[in-house]
């Protein structure tokens, strides 16, 4: 079935980096259009970052420009979001999906930054 892994959360202080890495197996990684998420105790998830199959102009939200980069390996049948200059407001647990037609969601990996 369809399996989604995401790792590489972890604590980290203010301005410092993180790459997360988020495997999806099951299907065939390269036609999945594929996400970042996030979501923090009390909200709804949100949308990160977007990259397409055809690894076109990304999407970032706003909050994350300038910051976070998204990027695939086909080969390696993973997608991966550095983030890098990291702030308080970025903690909370990330999850990675198809962003056309979401899988059930894994059990994603917690982003802690301190201040």
């Amino acid at each position: 079935q369809v399996q989604l892994v995401e790792s590489g959360g972890g604590l980290v202080q203010a301005g410092e980096s993180l790459q997360l890495s988020c495997v999806l197996s099951g299907t065939t990684f390269s036609l999945n259009p594929m996400g970042w998420y996030r979501q923090v105790p009390g909200k709804q998830r949100e949308l990160v970052a977007t990259v397409s199959i055809g690894r076109n102009v990304p999407y970032y939200a706003d909050f994350v420009k300038g910051r976070f980069t998204i990027s695939r390996d086909n080969a390696k049948n993973t997608v991966y979001l550095h983030m890098n200059n990291l702030k308080p407001e970025d903690t909370g647990v990330y999850y990675c999906n198809n962003f056309h037609r979401p899988y059930t969601w894994g059990q994603g990996t917690q982003v802690t930054v301190s201040s």
